[in-house]
């Protein structure tokens, strides 16, 4: 199977055909529709799609740019050699390298044996994941700049992992699950990204990363995770017992840390529930409302219009027509 995986991605895309040809540089139209060089996901991903890989152009130098998304690089064969921020980084087969929306990076070109997989994520898809960090670690730090931008500061995380035969096989799968889709390969994905968070947490020996973290983030994440676990009943003021910190002093850490109210970012966890229960389950409307912890049925309906463009009855109307 790895094999003809290889033998798959070293295949020259119509995009490098053309660079080979007579094109000796990126064609910024199919990354971006903005003046400066911000790689935009809706370029790669449908509405609905939360992350996908995406093989790296070869023969050509990939001039200084960022990205509106969560970006791994990732070298399946040969390497990649880059400059990110003001670093100079080669990254080798089997090494990772997590780069937050507010870096810059500028890639050299490769050659043809070089096969990076570049792995595009909406920041919002590591929502679930504040669930399974420690309180206090890389990863952690890492996706709360990249989750909430209030502080902008460019950051990275670069692995390296080669030798660690667990964190390859679930790359494998992620790709594989990715490539050829199946039945459940959403949910799949998920919770293999989950457990290769964990498993780059468990070796965080190994890896290197800018040092300008902005502050310690321990409110911030445990903040998240209470969101996550008890988001039908949560409350600012249990939540500030339970870190022993005046709910007031609490409340602007996290408006600080996050550019949202905790009142904000329950309300988001509310409606991504609501939506998932709507989409996975045929219980009626009035128990999704209940079950996600609000008793306003018309209050919900105008929360969830306002987020989605549409009620929630015109919602699973949409979802049964597809």
């Amino acid at each position: 199977m790895q094999h003809d995986l290889l033998n798959q991605l070293l295949k020259i895309t119509d995009e490098e055909e053309l660079i080979l040809q007579n094109r000796r540089e990126i064609n910024k139209d199919i990354y971006t529709n903005q003046s400066n060089f911000i790689i935009e996901s809706q370029k790669f991903l449908n509405q609905e799609s939360m992350i996908m890989v995406r093989k790296h152009t070869r023969f050509v130098d990939f001039p200084k740019h960022k990205h509106n998304y969560i970006e791994i690089n990732y070298v399946y064969n040969g390497e990649l050699n880059q400059k990110v921020g003001n670093q100079k980084i080669s990254l080798q087969q089997g090494e990772l390298l997590f780069l937050n929306q507010h870096i810059e990076h500028e890639i050299q070109a490769c050659a043809e044996e070089d096969i990076i997989i570049n792995f595009i994520i909406q920041p919002k898809f590591f929502d679930f994941i504040f669930s399974l960090l420690t309180t206090e670690n890389r990863i952690s730090n890492f996706l709360i700049n990249s989750l909430y931008n209030s502080t902008q500061n460019g950051q990275f995380l670069y692995f390296k992992v080669s030798e660690v035969e667990s964190i390859q096989d679930l790359i494998k799968r992620i790709i594989i699950e990715i490539m050829s889709p199946a039945f459940m390969s959403e949910s799949t994905i998920k919770l293999y990204m989950g457990l290769l968070m964990v498993e780059l947490i468990k070796h965080a020996d190994k890896a290197e990363h800018t040092e300008d973290y902005p502050v310690q983030h321990y409110l911030i994440v445990e903040s998240l995770k209470y969101i996550d676990e008890h988001f039908q009943s949560a409350s600012l003021y249990e939540l500030a017992s339970k870190l022993n910190q005046p709910d007031y002093a609490l409340s602007k850490e996290i408006k600080k840390a996050t550019n949202y109210t905790f009142k904000e970012l329950l309300q988001e966890k509310r409606l991504i529930k609501a939506k998932e229960l709507l989409e996975s389950t045929d219980i009626p409307i009035a128990s999704v409302i209940d079950q996600v912890g609000y008793d306003n049925v018309s209050y919900f309906y105008r929360i969830f219009k306002n987020k989605y463009n549409q009620t929630p009855k015109q919602f699973r109307e949409h979802l049964a027509k597809k």
